[in-house]
């Protein structure tokens, strides 16, 4: 059976190649960009199974007619994509307050909104899937993105929550942790060179130089075949809450979780005196 999409962030990168490969299989999508424009070409290539929609998934109202929009023009949602972000980049120290707001409107905000707009519609019909689109930048942290981080474990948590409190209507969920994919050009993005940078603090310039050297050292997974690891994904009985995509960050984050077991069992005892002695009354 077909399914129906509703993709954010579809004008590139991954989102595009989620919307062109449920298109290609022959599932219906309503892609949304900021500019629908750079929709054109799959509207004419496939007529009336797309629906182009021009969304900020910072304005909530907007979020909210997007997918009413979209429930209307093909009767039902099976496939939720939260795809719309980008990435702050900039030391703590460097991040203006506004910097640090707007990359948890777009990135965190953004996805709550199109969540509660589509999850009415979801728990009527008894099914659905939603999928996040967070980051392997989910998992572990790297210095100069602390505003990127900071949005993408707030998805972390949310979308953990929002499993267990929709499992009992029939609505799945999963959290997609893409590493580097190329993008851009073929190539594996440079988050220094493509982020939204904040204003440079010179303090800063030895570990810009040192990142940058590295940067990009990963592989750089195909995001035609992320697209088709999706679709498996969302065909799946029992899909999985989290999934990393790519390859070169798994090692990389199990070291990660390793070391936060071992510090933790390291100070337990001190964890414990934290607690306070409640024996015989005394706290």
């Amino acid at each position: 059976m077909s399914k129906v999409w509703f993709v954010t962030g579809s004008s590139r990168g991954l989102g595009r190649h989620f919307v062109e490969a449920a298109l290609s299989r022959g599932d219906r999508v309503a892609a949304t960009a900021r500019d629908t424009a750079s929709l054109g070409d799959l509207a004419a290539a496939h007529g009336d199974r797309v629906l182009p929609l021009e969304l900020d998934v910072t304005d909530k109202a907007a979020a909210t007619a997007a997918v009413r929009r979209a429930h209307e023009r093909f009767g039902r949602l099976d496939v939720v994509v939260n795809n719309a972000g980008y990435a702050q980049i900039g030391a703590i120290e460097e991040l203006t307050e506004q910097e640090l707001r707007d990359q948890m409107e777009t990135n965190l905000f953004g996805a709550v909104w199109v969540v509660q707009a589509a999850l009415p519609f979801l728990r009527a019909q008894g099914s659905g899937h939603i999928v996040q689109m967070s980051s392997a930048a989910g998992l572990v942290a790297m210095p100069l993105g602390g505003a990127y981080h900071a949005s993408k474990w707030a998805l972390e948590g949310l979308n953990e929550a929002l499993a267990r409190e929709v499992a009992g209507f029939g609505v799945k969920v999963t959290v997609v942790e893409p590493g580097g994919f190329a993008t851009r050009s073929g190539r594996n993005p440079d988050p220094l060179a493509n982020g939204h940078m904040a204003r440079l603090n010179p303090a800063y310039d030895d570990l810009r130089r040192l990142l940058g050297e590295i940067a990009g050292g990963q592989p750089a997974g195909d995001p035609a075949a992320a697209a088709r690891a999706l679709l498996k994904i969302v065909d799946s009985p029992a899909p999985p809450l989290r999934v990393l995509f790519g390859q070169g960050f798994h090692p990389m984050i199990r070291q990660a979780y390793a070391d936060r077991l071992k510090t933790w069992d390291d100070w337990q005892d001190l964890a414990a005196e934290a607690h306070g002695d409640t024996r015989d009354g005394v706290s």
